[in-house]
């Protein structure tokens, strides 16, 4: 196994591949759940931005969307459980991805959508955010480094109306210039946020830079299961990490799993 420089496992692989195969042949073992622990918080939020708003049709921008998962549970109420089933089968492994498209843009077509929204997906992995906007899970996708880049005009312009933003698990090795360089796209108002947040990640410089960009965060209470450890070495790099941060893991990440915490920020 390789690790990076949190101690985590890398994973990167099974983000750039040409369907969600591998991301979920890899993940479903380790039990990687935060998604659906995400779905009902998100499914609120975007019921009060709607409510509060009058905004019909929300537009939420999903970063680090990979192949659209969180579209997928808030836009056509899948489960992680379906999305296991129907990518890590005897069935699938067989099919093309033209196939494994056909079946997805099947679903996105006979569901009648759980949650009126406009899922934009922001990533670095192009083939990611094309298996997800082909499969009809994004109506649009933004692939950009944000951390590293400038939008460009086009980029710009595809965020620009974002109600919401979201992501599950991303931030830690995406930072607050990427929130930031989201934010100064927007020509109305600023976006509301939710994120999930891995407990080994500080988001104190993410609270202070959307602090001055007018925001209050809050943490809500609890804490959230994201996946097993992939081996005990990954578990003893990340306790290191941890407590090198001065996070403590008893109970939590010391008996196996990685835990994340919801931060909600708006204007």
């Amino acid at each position: 196994m390789r690790f990076d420089a949190t101690g985590k496992v890398s994973l990167d692989h099974i983000y750039t591949q040409p369907d969600p195969r591998a991301y979920f042949n890899v993940l479903r073992p380790l039990g990687y759940c935060v998604p659906q622990q995400a779905k009902p918080y998100f499914a609120k939020l975007i019921k009060e931005y709607r409510d509060s708003q009058h905004v019909a049709v929300p537009q939420v921008l999903d970063i680090g969307c990979s192949y659209g998962i969180n579209a997928a549970l808030l836009k056509y109420d899948a489960t992680m459980d379906e999305l296991y089933a129907r990518y890590d089968d005897e069935a699938s492994q067989g099919m093309s991805r033209e196939a494994l498209l056909a079946r997805d843009r099947e679903l996105s077509r006979s569901r009648q959508p759980a949650q009126r929204i406009r899922f934009v997906g922001l990533d670095a992995s192009d083939s990611a955010l094309s298996y997800a906007l082909g499969a009809g899970f994004l109506d649009d996708a933004v692939h950009a480094d944000l951390e590293g880049h400038e939008p460009t005009p086009q980029q710009s312009a595809q965020l620009a109306g974002t109600d919401l933003v979201i992501s599950t698990g991303c931030l830690g090795y995406v930072t607050e210039r990427t929130l930031t360089r989201v934010v100064r796209a927007q020509a109305g108002r600023p976006p509301w946020m939710a994120h999930f947040v891995l407990r080994m990640f500080p988001f104190d410089p993410v609270e202070r830079a959307l602090d001055e960009l007018g925001y209050r965060t809050v943490r809500v209470d609890g804490v959230f299961k994201q996946r097993r450890f992939a081996s005990p070495e990954e578990q003893t790099l990340v306790l290191d990490t941890m407590s090198a941060n001065g996070v403590d893991a008893g109970g939590l990440e010391a008996e196996g799993w990685l835990y994340a915490e919801l931060y909600l920020s708006r204007p």
